[in-house]
């Protein structure tokens, strides 16, 4: 990833958290005062619709959209979503999965359903750099099912994507009181 620019490609279902996630990033780079530029594509964006953000930053970013194999780093809160969006990705690109899969109605009812291995394993195929986050134990250890969002985001952080510091304050001032701790202990999970 280049110091001077940087895209992000957020990348799930409707409901999980991405364009809240998107809107993270972005007034965490404009705290560190970077100019950003972010865009979402929200299809049928109900529980189980594709939504896609893109979170561009930097001095020579003109337009909100990411071209193809033009982003540096995915988050993807859904496989499949990943796999749908790999055109997106730059050679050498950094992908962090939730290995979590939500089924299409289409899949269950065909009875032709996939897994986060194939889909993984798929994406591996495209040069990028997979990091792998095993979204449903962090919800399990942290005691909610809302904070996949926030387990991405600090992943991100981890990565190198944004500050984790920038990131907790941003949080902590769009966040109802009573759910900070929470979503910090989200964004400070790593799967130990």
């Amino acid at each position: 990833m280049s110091s001077e620019n940087k895209n992000i490609l957020i990348c799930g279902v409707g409901g999980q958290g991405t364009v809240l996630a998107s809107k993270v990033i972005s007034a965490s780079a404009l705290a560190e005062g970077k100019k950003v530029l972010s865009a979402e594509t929200i299809g049928m964006a109900q529980r189980g619709g594709s939504v896609t953000s893109h979170v561009r930053i930097g001095e020579q970013v003109f337009s909100p959209l990411i071209p193809e194999h033009g982003a540096d780093v995915m988050i993807a809160f859904e496989t499949a979503e990943a796999v749908r969006n790999r055109a997106f990705l730059k050679p050498g690109a950094t992908v962090i999965v939730s290995t979590t899969v939500v089924q299409p109605v289409t899949a269950s009812l065909s009875g032709k359903v996939f897994t986060a291995e194939e889909m993984i394993k798929h994406l591996a195929t495209t040069g990028a750099r997979i990091v792998a986050v095993d979204t449903e134990k962090a919800c399990r250890e942290i005691g909610s099912a809302r904070v996949v969002n926030m387990v991405l985001l600090g992943a991100a952080c981890r990565e190198g994507v944004c500050s984790l510091e920038h990131i907790e304050t941003v949080v902590q001032t769009i966040v109802k009181p009573q759910f900070f701790d929470m979503n910090k202990r989200a964004l400070e999970w790593c799967g130990k």
